[in-house]
């Protein structure tokens, strides 16, 4: 993204400030933006930034960055590249330096006063953002340089930030007449507002429902570990001697995969499933009709058809018949193993006598039943060797045997939460490549969800690099004091998953903001390629150790692992191509309809395509942040995308022999982790693998083929 031009989105998700102590402290405290950081590594002070400090240090921001704006608009001098574009992409750097810390206060320690905040800086963000893309001055100086750049001596880096600039204008509407421009004002501001809204009433819906348990038998089935955070969770809240779980998704999956009692697991799936669909104050079907007919009206002024083709333009896919293709082919097999799965859920439920059919809220704690049955793995045998700090260090261990690096913790530097850790990585031969965040627990004011951002961008200034600051965010469950935080296979695999993302922001080395980021549905392959090492017996070895004993994992229950790895793929993918779907239809409408009705229309995409009443999307569209939130609006399709490149990038490694081969690993830093955006997204590859990818991987890892 050019943060020039972007400078208000709010909607990628950088990190988190404390925000605990009382505002009007910032009174009488200076204000931390307006200095040089002088803590460790340039980070934020995080235990001296306050909310007080944000609006003055937003205000300030956006005067300096019209200033800015005004010297380069004015310039009398010809309009060059160093004078206008680079000048432009290196505006506006104390108002990116209190976007960084703010957009995380939002998704990791929100408050009441944040979100009131959120409230009135959106629309003055928005606002300035339209200011700067819609200066017909800046424009036009931005134009003669793009017209003239046959006689530049520009390198490839330079001509794709002129590129990314001039076309970001173009896409920001610089060329509409004034009349069309000042209705894209208004449904700018209408569609942030509406997207901060939607993931307010999201987090509230989540952190609104508590299903209180009094009666120890209602805790049959669910592991020790989930009843001990239950307990503590209860007394948090008041509630001593009985248990407290939520519809944060470390206490809500597993209390939907193992809990015995059939009425309670059906009252939290419906709590999980109709957040946002309540009727109530934070019902988002509402949010969703305006949102999506606000985004139509904004493509078709661009001269877009819908708001998918305005998106898509930028992707890899670049329109959504390619999409469209892609998850119409792996839907039918997906349908088709996951009836298999059924046909296995309704055995084990009539195996124990039951006299019913399974419905969704049965799925997980049946499915769990039938692997066990089919594997004679259980789930909760694994997790004493999946301890968050030994998987950690699996995930370091992996990067040390790819790329030569290495992390060490930092104890003496502000941290964006007590409970999270920081690590200064070094390449190989010592050079430093950033520092890394990474927060683990869920906590009421954090969004759902794991993901990686930053507080600092890599670049260069005054020729000399910058090095990034990057956070990777979870939602693990807290462990009960003095117990060990134990992984599911999936979380163990997230880890991987987001540290793949962090070694993609360290690796980067680029000279321009413009430069810096890649296409939305390559942005995965990272992290995704990373996760293939997880389970890799060789590296499970290394750190799938019981947290009690040492005792490196048995090879008999690293063989379950690894071949009961594609049990479940039916379930996982059809949910996902099923929310995949749902967030393409929204946004390949043409027209919307006035009365249009979320419910019935979101009910017709999904069972009109034959989808499973006991499977639902992994998102319904009144929590689907993801897309209304506008991260992976019309994208949501990336991860799979993704996934056909990750998985044939894993056969590069296994083709060696080696899944460490570091002459592999050095190509994939090279042409994939280091360029960012400059380079076309499938040459990136080719340049890495020596062909396109192929989808066959992709279909034998999921075991669709």
């Amino acid at each position: 993204m050019n943060k020039t031009l972007m400078a208000a989105s709010l909607a990628v998700v950088l990190g988190a400030c404390n925000s605990s102590k009382k505002s009007d402290v910032a009174d009488a405290a200076p204000n931390p933006f307006f200095s040089e950081y002088t803590t460790p590594f340039g980070v934020p002070p995080f235990d001296k930034i306050e909310v007080a400090h944000y609006k003055p240090a937003f205000e300030k921001g956006m005067a300096e960055h019209k200033k800015e704006i005004d010297v380069l608009v004015n310039n009398s001098e010809k309009p060059t590249f160093e004078n206008t574009i680079v000048a432009l992409d290196q505006a506006g750097e104390l108002l990116n330096k209190v976007m960084y810390a703010f957009s995380g206060q939002s998704s990791v320690n929100t408050t009441d006063e944040i979100q009131e905040l959120e409230q009135e800086l959106y629309p003055i963000l928005s606002a300035h953002s339209d200011d700067i893309s819609l200066n017909p001055a800046l424009f036009a100086r931005v134009k003669a340089v793009y017209d003239n750049q046959a006689s530049l001596n520009l390198d490839k880096e330079q001509k794709k930030l002129l590129e990314e600039t001039y076309k970001g204008f173009v896409r920001s509407g610089a060329n509409l007449d004034a009349d069309k421009q000042a209705k894209l004002r208004e449904l700018n501001e209408q569609i942030s507002v509406l997207e901060l809204t939607f993931g307010q009433n999201t987090l509230k819906e989540t952190n609104a429902f508590k299903l209180v348990i009094d009666n120890k038998e209602d805790l049959s089935g669910l592991p020790e570990t989930l009843i001990a955070a239950a307990a503590e969770t209860a007394t948090a809240d008041s509630m001593e001697g009985k248990w407290v779980f939520t519809l944060h998704n470390p206490s809500v999956m597993p209390f939907l995969q193992y809990a015995d009692n059939r009425a309670l697991r059906e009252k939290m799936f419906n709590a999980y499933v109709c957040r946002g669909n309540n009727n109530n104050a934070n019902d988002n079907k509402e949010v969703i009709k305006k949102l999506v007919t606000a985004r139509l009206e904004k493509a078709k002024l661009l001269g877009y058809e819908d708001f998918a083709a305005y998106v898509l333009e930028e992707n890899m896919a670049k329109n959504e018949k390619n999409v469209y293709q892609l998850l119409d082919q792996l839907w039918k097999p997906a349908l088709a193993k996951a009836n298999e799965e059924l046909a296995d859920i309704n055995a084990e439920i009539k195996k124990e006598g039951g006299n019913f059919k399974a419905e969704a809220w049965d799925w997980r704690y049946y499915a769990d039943k039938a692997r066990r049955a089919k594997f004679d793995l259980d789930e909760n045998e694994v997790r004493p060797y999946l301890e968050l700090n030994h998987v950690r260090e699996g995930a370091f261990y992996v990067a040390n045997k790819l790329y030569g690096i290495t992390f060490t913790e930092i104890t003496d530097i502000p941290k964006p939460d007590p409970d999270a850790y920081a690590f200064e990585c070094k390449d190989k031969d010592g050079s430093p490549l950033g520092v890394l965040y990474m927060d683990f627990y869920t906590r009421p004011g954090k969004s759902g969800g794991a993901w990686c951002g930053g507080y600092r961008s890599q670049t260069y200034k005054d020729g000399k690099k910058i090095t990034p600051v990057v956070t990777t965010v979870f939602n693990f469950s807290k462990p009960a004091a003095g117990q060990p935080a134990l992984l599911s296979t999936d979380e163990a695999e997230t880890v991987f998953h987001e540290f793949g993302h962090a070694l993609h922001a360290l690796f980067g080395d680029v000279h321009y903001y413009g430069v810096a980021d890649v296409p939305r549905d390559f942005v995965e392959l990272p992290s995704q390629v990373n996760e293939h090492w997880a389970f890799e017996p060789e590296v499970l070895k290394v750190y799938a150790k019981h947290y009690k004993t040492g005792e490196v994992i048995p090879q008999e229950l690293v063989d379950k692992i690894v071949k009961s790895g594609k049990y479940g793929q039916g379930f996982a993918t059809v949910e996902y191509l099923a929310s995949s779907l749902l967030d393409m239809d929204y946004h390949v409408m043409k027209e919307i309809p006035a009365d249009l009705d979320i419910e019935k229309y979101e009910g017709k995409a999904m069972y009109g395509r034959g989808l499973p009443t006991q499977i639902a999307p992994r998102y319904w569209g009144t929590y689907f942040g993801h897309t209304m939130e506008g991260g992976y609006t019309a994208g949501y399709y990336s991860y799979i995308w993704a996934e056909v490149l990750d998985a044939d990038a894993f056969e590069a490694y296994k083709e060696t022999g080696d899944i460490f081969n570091q002459e592999v690993a050095a190509k994939f830093r090279q042409y994939v982790l280091t360029p960012g955006g400059i380079d076309d997204a499938m040459d990136m590859y080719t340049n890495f693998r020596g062909k396109e990818p192929s989808i066959e991987p992709l279909l034998k890892n999921r075991g669709l083929k």
